[in-house]
């Protein structure tokens, strides 16, 4: 692993407030952990090979508070940690826009993980109703997005 690979593994950690990471390549086994003051669920079955500097360890943004729910309201959840684009690029309109009629195919925005554009699409028919994400911040696995009135 160079140390560029590294680097931007530790930034990912940082901007998404991720807790612990391990990797495991051919002939490589990398551990990482960091202190979090906020909770936060993360499964990892690995034993620790190697840990961050305490100059490391930065606090975490908090995350938003789960929405109240409303049986006509459909949340679309962060299907994984990264960063949010409301757009395919920056000088681009924006997939969805509060009002936009969306199917459960319609692409509502991207996640940017490890240099990896993800397509998150609605899962749901109706109305966007609230964007719960700002473009270009970093977001958790299970955070808010979208709301979506059925």
């Amino acid at each position: 692993m160079k140390v560029q690979e590294l680097q931007e593994i530790v930034k990912l950690m940082e901007n998404s407030g991720i807790a612990e990471l391990s990797l495991e390549e051919e002939n490589l086994k990398l551990s990482l952990k960091r202190e979090c003051k906020t909770p936060e669920v993360v499964t990892v079955a690995q034993p620790m090979v190697a840990s961050l500097p305490a100059e490391a360890h930065l606090p975490t943004a908090p995350v938003a508070p789960a929405p109240k729910e409303d049986k006509n309201i459909f949340v679309i959840k962060s299907p994984m940690v990264g960063t949010f684009y409301a757009s395919p690029s920056p000088d681009s309109a924006p997939y969805v826009t509060e009002g936009t009629q969306v199917s459960a195919e319609t692409v509502v925005c991207i996640l940017e993980a490890m240099k990896v554009m993800n397509e998150v699409r609605a899962d749901c028919s109706g109305k966007i109703v609230e964007i719960l994400a700002k473009n270009g911040t970093a977001v958790e696995y299970g955070q808010p997005l979208f709301k979506v009135q059925l």
